[in-house]
């Protein structure tokens, strides 16, 4: 088997440091440099010959040059004659852009999936995609994870008697079912329209959660409309409690704070698949760690073992 290369990028070294702590190799440095003409350049420092290359890199604001450095990096990888490269993309933000909803507008998802291909991508492992047709955009193997578990074994601490999961939307229905069959529970939906990104109208929930413990899935909080609109139709529903849980915790624009003074929230639950924003002590916000899922992928991946285990929320 072939000795396998972790490189990160500059978007989140710290997830791509605790990666390599579990899968117990080492994490090469990359030297990125910006000319004078704004233009960056980038050197993997370690050697890539005929190596299982990974390059770990979530696109995470600002979400541009972060997706330019990576291309950069897959281009170096595959001008220093690695073997296999493989796209560690914990985020995959423009996974959001995956229809043509409106006249002359890119689907950017598409777009982007086709350009890391172009720059020598030969697999990509992501989390939780805002859309999961957007799997079918790549013209590469890809493996899709999702958090599902680890946010249910957090939530398992608590009494889950009197709890219902809801999902905001129709949208993300059938994760937040595989989630409260994780859990046990029963779910309910936000009847949700979407008319701006920052403007959403959610009609009515539907579902029983009068009286309930309600836990909120999302798989991506960026700004919180969407959730705090949720949360004014919870209010008239008189539900007990709410408890937040994400994958990807953006949390834009003072999103956290929002969300945190809500009087219901009693607790907001994501992963490290992004850098967080700092939070006072305190923050109702409780973080999980996705590397150790991610390092056996990756694992597995290189061994040439299925990795199907991993993403079956069942």
């Amino acid at each position: 088997m072939r000795d396998i290369t972790v490189f990160s990028g500059s978007a989140h070294p710290e997830l791509a440091a605790e990666i390599c702590s579990h899968l117990g190799t080492p994490l090469h440095p990359v030297r990125v440099k910006r000319f004078a003409n704004d233009c960056l350049e980038v050197q993997l420092q370690a050697n890539c010959r005929e190596r299982d290359v990974f390059l770990i890199q979530p696109l995470v604001p600002p979400v541009q040059e972060n997706l330019v450095e990576l291309l950069l990096m897959l281009d170096a990888a595959r001008g220093a004659s690695a073997a296999r490269t493989t796209v560690v993309m914990p985020h995959f933000s423009y996974a959001r852009s995956d229809k043509k909803d409106a006249p002359r507008i890119s689907i950017g998802a598409r777009l982007v999936a086709d350009i890391l291909a172009t720059a020598g991508a030969d697999r990509v492992l992501t989390m939780t995609l805002h859309s999961p047709q957007v799997h079918g955009f790549f013209s590469v193997p890809v493996d899709h994870l999702h958090a599902l578990r680890e946010l249910a074994a957090h939530f398992r601490q608590y009494d889950l008697s009197n709890t219902v999961v809801v999902s905001p939307d129709l949208g993300n229905a059938k994760e937040a079912a595989a989630f409260a069959r994780l859990l046990g529970t029963e779910v309910a939906m936000g009847a949700k329209q979407r008319l701006s990104d920052n403007r959403v109208t959610i009609a009515s929930v539907i579902g029983d959660v009068t009286g309930k413990d309600v836990i909120v899935l999302d798989d991506e909080i960026a700004r919180g409309t969407t959730v705090i609109e949720l949360l004014e139709r919870l209010r008239e529903r008189d539900v007990r409690s709410v408890r937040i849980a994400c994958t990807h915790g953006v949390f834009a624009a003072g999103a956290l704070d929002r969300l945190g003074e809500e009087p219901e929230v009693e607790e907001i639950v994501c992963t490290n698949t992004v850098p967080l924003p700092e939070v006072k002590p305190d923050s109702k916000l409780r973080v999980l760690s996705i590397a150790p899922v991610l390092a056996e992928a990756m694992r597995r991946i290189h061994d040439g073992e299925s990795v199907s285990a991993l993403f079956d929320a069942s």
